[in-house]
C-alpha cells in the first residue's frame, strides 16, 4: 500500500498571486513536508522518570516553547510532557527507551499535514488567520495556536530566512493550505 499525501490533490507547483514583476526570491515559497516520521511522546502524569535522562537522535526532550535539533530530527515542545519529535530517518529504535508504564509514543507519521512557508512576509501571511503575537517568536521556538479556526503547531526553523513550519490534522489539511495560500496571494507566492 503506497502512502498519499494529504494536499497531494491541491498542491500545484508553479507561480501564483501577484508574482508579475517580482524577483522571484522575494516571493513567499510554500512546500508540503512529506516522507518524515512524526511521532508524539506524553509522560504519564504518574510518572517520576526524569526526561532529562532521555535522548532521541541525540536530541533531549525539548523545553517550554522550544525545540532541539539536528540534521535529521527536531522534537518540539507540545505542552507540559508532551513532544512532537520528526524526523527525515528511522528513529524507531531511539523511541525504544520510553517504557509504557511511564510514556505514551504515537506514531503520527499519516495524520497530519505539514506546510513550510519561507519568506520574508511569511509573518504577515500567519498574522492574518492566528491571534498569536507571531513578531515575537524566533527560530527555536514553537507555539500552538488557531489559523482561521484550524487548531495548528507552528515550528519556528530559521529568521534567516524566515522558514515556519504549520502542522495541522490532516483533516483540515486542504482546509488549511486553501486558507494560508489565500492570505499569500497579495505577496505572491512560488509553490514547490
Amino acid at each position: 500500500m503506497s502512502n498519499v499525501s494529504s494536499l497531494s490533490f491541491v498542491h500545484k507547483k508553479g507561480l501564483f498571486g501577484d508574482f508579475e514583476n517580482k524577483d522571484e526570491n522575494n516571493l513567499i515559497k510554500i512546500k508540503e513536508i512529506i516522507n518524515i516520521n512524526l511521532f508524539q511522546i506524553v509522560k504519564y502524569k504518574n510518572s517520576n522518570e526524569n526526561i532529562s535522562n532521555f535522548k532521541i537522535d541525540g536530541l533531549t526532550l525539548s523545553e517550554t516553547l522550544k525545540t532541539s535539533n539536528n540534521a535529521f530530527t527536531r522534537v518540539i515542545w507540545m505542552g507540559p510532557d508532551n513532544w512532537y519529535v520528526y524526523s527525515t530517518k528511522n528513529i524507531s529504535d531511539d523511541l525504544k527507551i520510553f517504557n509504557e508504564q511511564n510514556f505514551a509514543v504515537t506514531n503520527l507519521s499519516q495524520s497530519r499535514s505539514i506546510i513550510e512557508l519561507e519568506g520574508n512576509m511569511v509573518y504577515e501571511v500567519l498574522k492574518k488567520g492566528s491571534p498569536l503575537d507571531i513578531n515575537k517568536l524566533k527560530s527555536g521556538e514553537c507555539a500552538n495556536t488557531v489559523y482561521n479556526g484550524i487548531t495548528i503547531t507552528l515550528d519556528f526553523i530559521s529568521n534567516n530566512p524566515n522558514i515556519i513550519r504549520i502542522f495541522g490534522l490532516r483533516s483540515f489539511g486542504e482546509s488549511l493550505y486553501h486558507s494560508i495560500t489565500d492570505a499569500c496571494l497579495e505577496f505572491g507566492y512560488k509553490s514547490e
